[in-house]
């Protein structure tokens, strides 16, 4: 069965109606979703899970017991030995999902490189990310480096220093090009 990795920004608390609109479909389609246990979109959207009667969920976190599981579903503990709390510890789960689920649905505020990262991993597996952009108020859907690269187009300055920072954004795209130029021969 077809699984939905669902992410977001950590930032958002209400979900947009078009966003909304999607998991609906996928509640329809009864395909399997994997949420992170994140307070933002993770926890928005476990709510609108639960108020659809969605069973088809897993909720993944790293440690023992998840911050957020509404509509108290099975979970997947995610075993790592970073430190708790940490940036590598929470990625954990990430990365987790990302091996997990055949697409990702992500809601982005163009800035969060938490779901960024998502984005490039998905993207490093071969797996197509559709992208629901916040301030554009429009889904993208970010297929190969290519796409990824247009995602990023949409950054503020202050937003890519941060990611550069954070995630080495400009390294990590080149990589990732570089690994799929290698692929098409």
């Amino acid at each position: 069965m077809e699984s939905v990795f669902i992410a977001g920004s950590i930032t958002i608390k209400h979900l947009p109606s078009l966003f909304i609109e999607k998991l609906d479909s996928l509640i329809a389609a009864n395909l399997a979703v994997v949420i992170g246990d994140a307070n933002g979109v993770d926890r928005a959207v476990q709510s609108i899970l639960d108020e659809r009667g969605a069973k088809n969920v897993t909720v993944f976190c790293s440690g023992k017991v998840p911050r957020n599981n509404v509509g108290n579903w099975p979970v997947r503990e995610i075993h790592t030995t970073a430190e708790p709390g940490t940036k590598a510890f929470f990625t954990a789960k990430d990365i987790a999902m990302a091996e997990t689920a055949e697409l990702g649905l992500m809601l982005w505020d163009a800035k969060s490189t938490g779901t960024l990262s998502n984005v490039i991993e998905l993207t490093r597996r071969g797996k197509k990310s559709v992208v629901f952009v916040n301030k554009k108020d429009a889904f993208t859907i970010v297929r190969g480096a290519q796409d990824l690269q247009n995602l990023v187009g949409i950054m503020s300055d202050g937003a890519r220093d941060q990611a550069e920072k954070k995630i080495s954004l400009t390294a990590t795209v080149r990589k990732l090009t570089q690994q799929q130029a290698g692929f098409s021969f």
